[in-house]
């Protein structure tokens, strides 16, 4: 193996402890370790809160030297998304144009580029950086645009639709290799996208192993939150249209003769203020919100949980996503119930980590966490099994090896 330069093109790479998935903070990490050199351009607003740090406001593009091997560059992202159509058209477009100028002005030729996505529109500055600066480029397909924006409502413009599918098909076409994260993204790709199979790899989600481990149930969590005695229900992650946390609160509606059951949402996102109404309108008193946390916090209100749980609006589009929260709760040997369908409910089942439930059949996802409720037994076996699981098939140390194994090939 020899030492490599890769530019990572990814709009929400995540800061120090910031809250959210840390993909490619691992990789990055474990690349380090390797010895490669790593530069990262990425977006100023997070998003997940759909912030900008103070030290970003007025600057096209801020340079940050990350970790040791790594140097960051922050560059512009309108925070106007959800004002107007305008200001829609430039949050997709403003960071295309930052990245674009950061990679040209300020940042030398890379042995390869990484450009994830979404947003889709990444792919337009993969596709000039590319050509400009001569690199081969891995186009990573972390979710399926423009299906997925379209199914959940994000995208509805028919100029943007059209752009999106444009940019999705010159991103295919330029791409020296394409990574995807499932395998039904895969098949999706040749069967309905015309990919060349030999185009594609396949790096999926994994578990940080290093970061989220099995700890003690009874933790600060549970003091800080007054949850001994509890029974906790737990969902980490965004609160967005997609999550479609609102079957949680139905959910919740439902269980409410329970007394020592809680439910506790963890994050931020679009859909949290309308979730936090809602419960204050039904009267609910078993709905815990959390600010989001920081990640070396994360495991432990995992640990804290008797149960983990993920949802997905009920779309086609998300049969074909691994969520990185699951592979999480299975490091943290939690038992899952998980209302999200397709292929991840495969790897659920498969490892015998938790059931599936229908999101949108509060009775069923209720009688599921009855089932867990009254049979420890059950939730230990189940959790261990998961453990198991994660660890023999999707340690994220090894999968950045052989990531790194893949970006060789094109060196070759």
């Amino acid at each position: 193996m020899f030492f490599l330069k890769i530019l990572v093109l990814h709009q929400y790479f995540l800061g120090k402890d910031d809250p959210g998935g840390s993909r490619f903070n691992q990789f990055v990490k474990y690349w380090e370790e390797q010895g490669h050199q790593i530069t990262v351009v990425a977006g100023n607003v997070h998003y997940i809160t759909g912030k900008k740090d103070e030290k970003y406001k007025g600057k096209w593009v801020s340079e940050e030297q990350y970790s040791e091997k790594t140097t960051l560059y922050r560059t512009y992202v309108s925070e106007a998304y959800n004002k107007s159509f305008i200001g829609r058209l430039w949050g997709y477009f403003s960071f295309t144009l930052s990245s674009l100028s950061a990679i040209l002005f300020h940042v030398k030729k890379h042995d390869v580029m990484i450009v994830t996505s979404p947003p889709l529109f990444v792919g337009i500055t993969g596709i000039l950086a590319k050509w400009f600066k001569r690199m081969p480029m891995v186009f990573e397909v972390r979710d399926l645009w423009p299906e997925s924006a379209i199914d959940t409502g994000v995208l509805t413009n028919s100029f943007l639709i059209k752009t999106a599918y444009l940019v999705e098909k010159l991103s295919y076409k330029f791409a020296n290799r394409i990574n995807v994260l499932t395998p039904a993204f895969k098949q999706t790709l040749i069967d309905k996208k015309g990919v060349d199979p030999d185009k594609i790899i396949f790096i999926p989600n994994g578990a940080d192993l290093d970061i989220f481990q099995p700890g003690p149930k009874e933790n600060w969590v549970r003091d800080e939150y007054n949850l001994h005695g509890k029974f906790v229900i737990t969902y980490m992650g965004a609160h967005g249209v997609a999550n479609h946390l609102d079957s949680l609160i139905d959910t919740a509606k439902e269980c409410q003769e329970h007394k020592d059951i809680v439910f506790m949402l963890i994050g931020d996102g679009m859909q949290k203020k309308h979730l936090m109404e809602q419960v204050k309108n039904e009267g609910l008193n078993n709905v815990l919100f959390v600010d989001s946390q920081p990640k070396k916090k994360v495991p432990d209100f995992c640990n804290a949980s008797d149960v983990c749980t993920a949802v997905l609006k009920k779309v086609d589009t998300f049969k074909t996503v691994y969520p990185n929260k699951v592979f999480d709760y299975m490091s943290c040997a939690r038992p899952i119930l998980l209302g999200i369908d397709g292929v991840a409910r495969e790897l659920v089942e498969e490892s015998g980590s938790g059931y599936y439930v229908d999101p949108e059949n509060p009775l069923d996802f209720k009688e599921k966490i009855l089932s867990l409720y009254h049979n420890e037994q059950l939730q230990k076996h189940l959790g261990e099994s998961g453990l198991s699981y994660v660890r023999e098939h999707f340690s994220r140390e090894s999968l950045a090896l052989k990531y790194i194994q893949k970006i060789e090939e094109l060196k070759k």
